[in-house]
């Protein structure tokens, strides 16, 4: 006798039946998902009026190629030949990405936040503006701890509280997330692009700036590091040997004043004389060295400054991203009526498993 095996698989049929009879129970249920998808769009209107605009500033800067050198490289490999260091070469350590995360790193945003900028006629800083755009102040009424606080322009490091750190942190972590952006559009173009979004126009354009003033300064003073205290070594000891060589020259001439038509034949009187004129020979090439090496190391310093050239700075009006209404009503209602027909389905399905 053969056993019938029980068919697990669903026909094109059945699954047509289903899908009809799902379609009508939905039918069904119109009233209820109107309902909501009518509440979630004036959600989203009202959502619409109460968002407010995002302005993007952005400034676009190049860096110097070093690669190069032409004559200022041959001049500089040949003091190097012969043995001048110039402090050439600053090295490579904020090219590329490395200088894309310093602008983003912390110590450059909060050196930028404690800018000086004019607002209503009021100097102050760019972390206090921060703070009032945000509303901050208002919610801080109630809390002795953060209502005494004060981000005064300019204000040393040093002098910061652990208050003063939490603020600034959590500011730091607000732009860090959703403000700053900071890349490179195309790898074969050296053209980095910093945008800052903001609810608050001035405040975007402003931090812009001082934040890439703020980074350029680190950036040239780094870089220039090395090739800045070689000059600074060699003027000092310039002006050293220039004193020396003019103490010389005085020595020499008291020394003849002081054998002036002396006997040929006393010739120890002359030895002074003598020696000053070697001091003054000897001063005045080690001086003529000394000046080549610090005119070479003058134009290194040079080459390295400036290392980023700014090439769009943000203009009034800034660009503006407005959540708009036609939008917030097609998301709203669109969004309620599917989670209210998901809610239907899953009603359905939980009563149909009770009753089975």
């Amino acid at each position: 006798m053969n056993e019938q095996i029980p068919n697990d698989e669903i026909s094109l049929k059945e699954l047509i039946e289903k899908g009809k009879e799902w379609y009508s129970y939905l039918l069904s249920q119109w009233k209820i998902i109107v309902l909501a998808g009518i509440i979630g769009a004036g959600l989203g209107l009202a959502y619409s009026f109460s968002k407010k605009p995002v302005y993007t500033a952005t400034l676009s800067f190049a860096l110097e190629d070093e690669k190069g050198g032409g004559g200022l490289g041959g001049a500089l490999g040949l003091a190097s030949s012969f043995g001048i260091d110039i402090g050439g070469g600053g090295g490579s350590i904020f090219t590329g990405s490395n200088l894309t995360e310093l602008f983003k790193s912390r110590s450059m945003v909060e050196q930028t936040l404690m800018s000086p900028v004019v607002v209503d006629g009021k100097t102050i800083s760019l972390a206090e503006m921060y703070i009032q755009n945000q509303g901050w102040r208002d919610q801080w009424n109630d809390k002795p701890k953060f209502k005494a606080i004060q981000f005064l322009p300019d204000i040393k490091r040093k002098y910061f509280t652990r208050a003063h750190d939490s603020i600034l942190g959590v500011v730091y972590q607000d732009l860090s997330k959703t403000g700053l952006a900071v890349a490179q559009k195309d790898k074969k173009i050296a053209i980095i692009n910093i945008d800052v979004n903001s609810t608050d126009e001035l405040f975007a354009k402003y931090f812009t700036e001082a934040l890439a003033k703020q980074v350029s300064d680190f950036y040239v003073t780094t870089k220039s590091k090395k090739a800045r205290m070689n000059m600074d070594i060699l003027e000092r000891q310039t002006d050293s040997i220039r004193g020396e060589l003019n103490g010389a020259i005085t020595g020499v001439a008291v020394a003849n004043d002081n054998t002036f038509a002396l006997n040929p034949a006393m010739n120890v009187r002359r030895a002074p004389s003598a020696r000053r004129q070697v001091d003054v020979q000897a001063n005045t090439a080690i001086l003529t060295e000394l000046v080549k090496q610090t005119e070479l190391a003058k134009v290194t310093l040079r080459k390295e400054t400036p290392l980023i050239q700014v090439i769009d700075r943000p203009i009034l009006p800034l660009k503006k991203e407005k959540f708009g209404k036609a939008k917030g009503i097609l998301m709203g209602g669109f969004l309620f009526s599917f989670l209210t027909i998901l809610g239907v389905v899953f009603r359905r399905v939980f009563r149909a498993i009770n009753l089975g």
